[in-house]
């Protein structure tokens, strides 16, 4: 295992990209002005405890299924691939994450959510990426929009079951439509149809 905690790391770049080695970032580590490049699965990274103020996170592999959210980010930009990762503040005690500032407007990202966060602070991606914001209280709503292909009762269906902390998820339109039988215009349709939408 390869750790960097208790410690504060100023302008320099991390390239965590071992093949064989588990990366763990915390307890108690602030990155400042940092530069860190991934290289590895989800499976392979635990970051807890930390702090990321202005750094630049390129993600060079996509990464799955992660969570951020015992982690603050301060001022932060993301690119490369994100499918299925979580921001914000830890919606379970101890809450000790948190996300403001911060943009993603160079990455793409899929089944991502946003926990308890101002997102006004937020850049989401741009197009073919789309972000629903409130999808928690506005459930009944996206999941009765007139949405193309099984969109509807398959990805629509559960944000009411999800956290009440959840303030927004973002798609990728292109993804999306791959798995669901559609087309991103089609979506897009939709999309320009509904209020609390960022594309």
């Amino acid at each position: 295992m390869i750790q960097f905690s208790d410690r504060e790391i100023v302008n320099e770049q991390l390239v965590l990209d071992s093949k064989s080695e588990l990366y763990y970032l915390g307890h108690d580590l602030t990155l400042r002005q940092c530069t860190l490049v991934l290289k590895v699965p989800a499976r392979a990274l635990v970051i807890a405890r930390t702090r990321l103020i202005d750094c630049t996170i390129h993600v060079k592999q996509e990464l799955k299924n992660f969570s951020w959210y015992t982690s603050f980010l301060k001022g932060c930009r993301f690119t490369g691939r994100l499918t299925g990762n979580d921001f914000g503040s830890n919606p379970h005690p101890p809450p000790d994450g948190g996300i403001e500032d911060c943009d993603f407007s160079e990455a793409q990202m899929d089944g991502c959510r946003f926990l308890g966060c101002d997102t006004q602070t937020l850049r989401f991606p741009r197009w073919p990426c789309f972000t629903l914001l409130d999808t928690f209280k506005r459930a009944q709503e996206l999941r009765e929009a007139p949405w193309p292909g099984d969109i509807g009762p398959i990805v629509m269906s559960d944000f009411d079951q999800d956290w009440p902390s959840t303030v927004a998820v973002t798609y990728s339109a292109s993804a999306l439509a791959k798995r669901r039988g559609t087309t991103p215009e089609a979506i897009r349709a939709t999309l320009e149809k509904l209020d609390g939408v960022v594309f």
